[in-house]
């Protein structure tokens, strides 16, 4: 294609359209966020046209590097649809050569039609003579392709703007939602499993800036998850999805509830735990909810009953986005978001700590209660955030929490519910180094999210 013809990605949008007067914030929303992830690739600028971005790559850009633009761009929340093709003058001869080159660029196909439109009607030819015009240049340069009305291979379309043209014959559905940042912070439970890594998607996509707690099994499991975490993390990193990831030795703290409580007990008081320090986490960081990888029945810790017994320790919601989801489904997804992969990769974690024979599945609060009798669950909460590492990601809606008074204040509120708040961090020395081991014959099993037990999803 001739120099003077800049190659451009149209990005159309359909949820952010509907927002009213709050539209254009999330616009500026969803431009910034590209903006931030298009910076290793050649773009000169990304503005808004016509109800729409266009994003305009650098001239003699090769096809495909733009076709890279494209698949970037369509991964990202927000996004509807993304066309690639090319800007051109108002002038007909010239979109005519235009629109050829452009189908030249397309895959193969045996059929095609134009699709033509105009957002400023001071431009004197109409849509249907366009389409006519347009195609009849297009029938001449490519006389062994047909044209065909009804679901062609390849749709020409021709958007006149009020300065421009846009031709393009390459288009891909995107992923939809909303922009990254619109829609305030979640902080979710995130795991190396298959399950969480969705659900950490899928609020993404409603506009929701992630902040993960990993729960390591260090140091009574190796650090393999930490690693396969990461990995998850960096997939999710090339849509904006996620800004943070705290990494939480937990290992310890699970020995301990093994020797304190009885085992049908222990993955209710592993989640209960997380819970706190999740909750904790999340008003540090100023997010208004969490999320976890849960679906309904799918494992004994995801019973109507677990849930409620879990739930009861945090006053934040907490956002399930798989609860109506089937396994099959869920890992359906997992491989569409490059995830699955990953999580299909053998690593000790949490999940794989402690793990009863026996699971209760229909537990209650007060026997939950029961069982934390004289566990020091404040001091182990501040010291696990305390020992949490950071990890960072590229996500441009993220923004850093504020702190002041009122951070202060949610901290001390993000306690609640936790007894025993006075004690101190000296409380969790008794029996760490006493020998003890888990009594009752329920030695480790490998066990977690893929489809059997496990506290962590």
């Amino acid at each position: 294609m001739s120099a003077k013809y800049q190659r451009i990605c149209l990005v159309n949008y359909h949820e952010i359209g509907l927002k009213g007067h709050n539209r254009a914030r999330f616009e500026m929303r969803l431009l910034r966020n590209l903006e931030a992830l298009l910076a290793s690739y050649p773009i000169v600028t990304i503005h808004r046209v016509s109800g729409r971005l266009c994003v305009f790559i650098e001239e003699g850009t090769p096809l495909e590097v733009a076709c890279e633009v494209l698949e970037a761009i369509k991964g990202v929340p927000g996004v509807a649809r993304v066309s690639c093709g090319f800007k051109c003058p108002r002038d007909l001869d010239v979109i005519c050569r235009v629109a050829i080159e452009a189908l030249g660029e397309a895959d193969d196909f045996l059929t095609f039609k134009v699709a033509a439109r105009r957002s400023h009607t001071d431009f004197a030819t109409t849509s249907a003579e366009m389409n006519q015009i347009v195609g009849a240049a297009l029938c001449a340069a490519f006389p062994d392709k047909g044209v065909r009305m009804k679901q062609p291979d390849v749709t020409v379309g021709v958007e006149v703007v009020q300065n421009a043209v846009y031709v393009h014959a390459r288009s891909e559905r995107g992923v939809g939602g909303l922009p990254v940042g619109s829609s305030g912070k979640v902080v979710a439970l995130l795991s190396s499993g298959i399950d969480s890594p969705v659900a950490l998607w899928r609020i993404a996509r409603r506009g929701a800036a992630c902040v993960a707690v990993h729960f390591s099994g260090r140091p009574q499991a190796s650090d393999a998850s930490e690693f396969l975490v990461d990995d998850i993390a960096r997939v999710l990193e090339r849509f904006g999805c996620i800004a943070r990831v705290y990494v939480v030795p937990f290992g310890d703290y699970q020995r301990q509830i093994s020797l304190k409580v009885p085992p049908s007990m222990r993955i209710l008081m592993y989640r209960r735990l997380m819970f706190r320090v999740a909750e904790r986490i999340a008003c540090m960081e100023g997010a208004g909810a969490l999320a976890t990888g849960e679906s309904l029945g799918q494992v004994a810790s995801q019973t109507l009953e677990n849930i409620q017994v879990t739930d009861a320790v945090v006053s934040l919601p907490v956002f399930r986005p798989l609860i109506g989801t089937d396994k099959q489904e869920i890992i359906a997804e997992a491989q569409a978001l490059g995830t699955f992969e990953i999580s299909s990769q053998d690593a000790s974690d949490c999940c794989t700590l402690f793990m009863p024979r026996n699971p209760e599945t229909h537990g209650s609060v007060q026997a939950a209660e029961d069982a934390e009798v004289g566990l020091p669950l404040a001091a182990w909460v501040e010291q696990i955030v305390a020992a949490a590492e950071l990890h960072e990601y590229t996500c441009p809606g993220y923004r850093r929490p504020r702190r002041g008074a009122a951070g202060r204040r949610q901290d001390e509120e993000s306690l609640r519910g936790v007894e025993g708040a006075s004690e101190t961090a000296a409380a969790f020395d008794m029996d760490v180094d006493s020998g003890q081991e888990p009594s009752e014959g329920d030695a480790p099993r490998a066990v977690g999210e893929g489809g059997q037990e496990g506290p962590s999803s």
